[in-house]
């Protein structure tokens, strides 16, 4: 019976498991994003470019992806119209964490179909405030 309960609770554990993507080439500052968000109870999977985010995703499907903009090789608005394109992943909410902050950047990025646009230098709590204000937008029901 103890195993039994156990296997019930890892259930529900893995499937309120939240996983966020996080595309950011500069290490410091994935290293800074990995680590408050698993603080906050996320799962994180980390990529340096957007070579194979798309493949991973449809591999395990995450909840929210955090693009930079300015990664080496497809910027992180190529990214996300690839990931806009992929059926299975299109309506998953995309944040863009970038140093690009001008308005024309922001409207770019919020036109392809981004979420959310936070600017660096950003805050660690706002930014996981964002993360889950997107999630919470995912269970709202249509007006």
């Amino acid at each position: 019976m103890g195993s039994y309960q156990a296997i019930g609770i890892a259930a529900i554990a893995a499937e309120a498991r939240t996983l966020v993507f996080v595309v950011e080439d500069e290490e410091d500052i994935a290293r800074l994003i990995s680590h408050n968000l698993r603080a906050a109870g996320f799962d994180v999977q980390s990529f340096v470019s957007g070579r194979s985010v798309v493949s991973e995703a449809l591999r395990e499907m995450p909840a929210v992806f955090l693009l930079d903009v300015m990664l080496p090789g497809a910027d992180g608005f190529d990214l996300c119209r690839q990931i806009r394109q992929a059926p299975s992943l299109s309506s998953t909410p995309i944040i863009f964490l970038t140093a690009k902050t001008g308005e024309a950047d922001r409207v770019k990025g919020l036109e392809l179909g981004g979420d959310d646009y936070v600017t660096k230098p950003f805050s660690p709590r706002e930014l996981e405030a964002r993360v889950r204000s997107v999630l919470r937008g995912l269970r709202q029901p249509p007006v």
